[in-house]
């Protein structure tokens, strides 16, 4: 049998749930945990009640802290927070002090020390007598690196020399001929003035006889033997004047025989300055200061011309900084330069910066690029600077191809920091 008053009474339950949906925690709870929400129980419903299906709803916690709770951090904790206010003051002036001292320089780890290298190789080739050097060995200008057997060379030496004394005795010997012949050209000219005065008396005769021929007081006998010794003057004459000609001309052919062995001359003295030349090739010499590297030259070797026997760095040195193309608006050649070598980071280098190189180093490569291509991407580019150093030192090994990180003052106004610091 079913109970008529339950309807009744799960209604009334029902409206006293949607009129106060929690019952308040006892004052005893709520003053022992003032900063804990008090978790509030649900009164029950009946079984068959609409709100049976509802969902419990979580307690809600005090959104505003207690006064005293939030006054506490600041004053639990004052030193923490002027710490931290100290640091951040800190931290934000040595920021600026660091841009504002970075503005100053310019710097790049794309650089390396850069020489004129060259390879060494004797000019003539032999078998190799001597190597006075050994590996990375610093030499003076001049100094013998290696040498080959001269007695080939000097023997052609000796026979050019030869050839020269050949060609000066020949000069020598058509000299002696042109003065025979200037003595005998002398001689002819006599011959030609005796044939004249002996043809004028002749001529003279012959007149004489022929008048006193056709007056009678001579005969014609007379008269035609001087006529005929007349005619034999001339033709003596003019014998002496061709022997004359003749002496002459042959001066002519003894001078040009005289250029011949002048020519001959400068000949033979080329070959003894070329045998000369090939004889001191025979000995290698370093053309100025510098290190001997990869040493390749052995005593008995047979080298051939142009063969490489060493590798060769001269003294002078340089640095090849390639900065990006957007580090370039203040610097100029002249200003100072501080070099950090990888290879010795405790020593600190002063040079400064020679010059800039009018374009970029793509430009200059194998396989420049080309821009004007549809698949153009703009590229920051490097342009390569040359810094000298200013007192080289000694005591280090610096070679090509070693690292450098260059860095480079294009403000020569003192940064903030360097004036604090002076005036502190």
């Amino acid at each position: 049998m079913f109970n008529d008053d339950v309807p009744e009474r799960s209604e009334q339950a029902l409206r006293e749930v949607e009129s106060e949906d929690f019952i308040p925690a006892s004052p005893h709870r709520a003053n022992a945990h003032p900063s804990k929400p008090e978790i509030e129980a649900r009164a029950p419903l009946p079984p068959h009640s609409p709100a049976a299906g509802r969902p419990e709803l979580p307690a809600q916690p005090d959104e505003k802290p207690p006064e005293g709770r939030r006054r506490g951090l600041l004053h639990r904790r004052p030193v923490v927070l002027a710490v931290g206010a100290m640091l951040l003051a800190a931290a934000v002036g040595g920021g600026y002090l660091y841009l504002d001292y970075s503005e100053h320089f310019q710097s790049t780890d794309d650089a390396f020390i850069a020489a004129r290298q060259s390879s060494l190789a004797p000019k003539v080739s032999g078998y190799i007598t001597a190597v006075p050097v050994t590996d990375n060995e610093h030499v003076a200008a001049g100094a013998v690196i290696a040498r080959i057997d001269d007695r080939d060379y000097r023997v052609a030496l000796d026979q050019a020399e030869a050839q020269v004394a050949a060609a000066q005795a020949s000069i020598e010997t058509i000299d002696a001929q042109l003065q025979v012949q200037q003595a005998q050209i002398s001689a002819n000219e006599a011959q030609v003035e005796q044939a004249r005065a002996a043809l004028v008396f002749a001529e003279q005769q012959a007149k004489r006889y022929q008048d006193l021929a056709q007056t009678g007081a001579g005969t014609v006998q007379n008269a035609q033997q001087y006529s005929s010794q007349l005619r034999q003057q001339q033709a003596a004459l003019a014998s002496a004047e061709a022997t004359l000609k003749l002496a002459q001309r042959q001066i002519e052919a003894l001078k040009a025989q005289r250029n011949s062995a002048v020519a001959s001359l400068a000949q033979a003295k080329a070959q003894r300055d070329q045998a000369q030349l090939n004889l001191s090739y025979t000995t290698v010499r370093a053309a100025q200061p510098g290190r001997v590297v990869n040493l390749s030259a052995a005593v008995g070797q047979f080298a051939q011309s142009g063969t490489n026997l060493t590798m060769f760095v001269p003294d002078q040195i340089w640095i090849t900084a390639n900065f990006k193309e957007i580090q370039l608006d203040r610097m100029r050649p002249g200003e100072p330069v501080t070099l950090e070598i990888d290879a010795y980071p405790e020593r600190a280098i002063r040079g400064h910066v020679d010059s800039i190189q009018p374009g970029s180093g793509t430009a200059f490569s194998l396989l420049p690029a080309q821009n004007a291509t549809g698949n153009y991407v703009k590229i920051v580019q490097r342009v390569p600077v040359k810094v000298v150093m200013d007192d080289p030192p000694t005591d280090l090994a610096l070679g090509p191809g070693m690292s450098v990180v260059p860095t480079v003052r294009v403000d020569p106004t003192p940064p903030l920091f360097g004036r604090l610091r002076g005036w502190l």
